[in-house]
């Protein structure tokens, strides 16, 4: 039996990620982790992608990122991102300050307003070889300066 065809208890999921039945009944009640499963009884099952989702809140609050600032990643991240339907268990998100910078693709951008983070060198690289061609065309077109004259305005050229 695979990991994803099981269906984690409240009590083990929380022995495994680290948390309270408390921590984990608030982010089902607010909607942050949502069990997967209900028993014909009711009772609440956690699949493997609930598991994943409920490690990685754990350790965005391990690093120091507000509860708040989660929820608030999730939620947009849900809508930036529309495909994805649990961003905490399908993105790769990294904690840098009170940040949470998701990897997605070739991009990696800022949760909560999307803002990309990423330059990309080799972009900036090409600008600058454009620049350096544009300036040495441009100085050969200009009339050759005799050293030490000045130009008008008082400034010397170099």
């Amino acid at each position: 039996m695979s990991s994803e065809e099981f269906h984690f208890r409240q009590g083990l999921v929380c022995r495994i990620i680290g948390i309270t039945p408390r921590q984990l009944q608030y982010w089902h009640q607010t909607d942050l982790i949502v069990p997967s499963f209900r028993t014909q009884g009711g009772q609440v099952r956690y699949s493997f992608q609930d598991l994943v989702a409920c490690k990685t809140a754990k350790r965005l609050l391990d690093t120091g990122i507000p509860l708040q600032r989660i929820r608030k990643s999730v939620q947009s991240l849900q809508k930036i991102l529309p495909s994805i339907k649990r961003p905490l268990a399908e993105l790769t998100l990294v904690a840098t300050g009170d940040l949470v910078l998701v990897f997605y693709q070739s991009t990696a951008f800022e949760a909560v307003s999307g803002q990309q983070w990423i330059i990309n060198v080799a972009e900036i690289e090409s600008e600058a070889l454009r620049w350096i061609q544009h300036s040495r065309k441009v100085s050969e077109h200009r009339q050759p300066q005799v050293p030490g004259r000045e130009k008008k305005g008082g400034l010397r050229s170099f």
